[in-house]
């Protein structure tokens, strides 16, 4: 059985954003009585991402940005760029760390481990939101 919703994530700027507690606020009712199941989140977005990572310290969210930034620099010269500086620099670093993620349920809850969470990677400078469409399969 199938469960499917859409819904936005609150405005974020430019970072890697824990957002575990928000998403589980918009599935939880996809995930009453689900005994054994996934959850599949994918973002309706070419310059965001969702990635699963440390929950704990926010160093790591702080480091994750840092790498991304060297790996992909907003330096290059970007040829994509109508929407300003920081376009073609977002589609790349999203089609690097991806647009779906997959979760198991287990009892009607998220299986992540324990220093695990969900992360919204923005690529963007200015806020924006963005929606999510969470899809449970049981």
């Amino acid at each position: 059985m199938g469960w499917q919703k859409t819904f936005t994530l609150a405005r974020k700027a430019k970072g890697c954003h824990l957002i575990t507690d928000e998403i589980v606020q918009h599935v939880q009712p996809g995930l009453r009585g689900v005994q054994v199941g996934m959850l599949f989140l994918f973002i309706q977005h070419t310059s965001a991402a969702l990635t699963i990572n440390e929950n704990y310290d926010r160093d790591v969210r702080t480091d994750m940005d840092m790498a991304l930034d060297k790996i992909v620099p907003e330096n290059l010269n970007w040829l994509h760029t109508d929407e300003g500086p920081d376009d073609s620099v977002s589609h790349t670093k999203t089609s690097l760390i991806g647009n779906t993620i997959s979760i198991p349920i287990t009892e009607g809850r998220l299986n992540l481990g324990t220093w695990q969470g969900i992360y919204l990677t923005e690529f963007r400078h200015a806020p924006h939101s963005r929606r999510v469409v969470a899809t449970i399969l049981s």
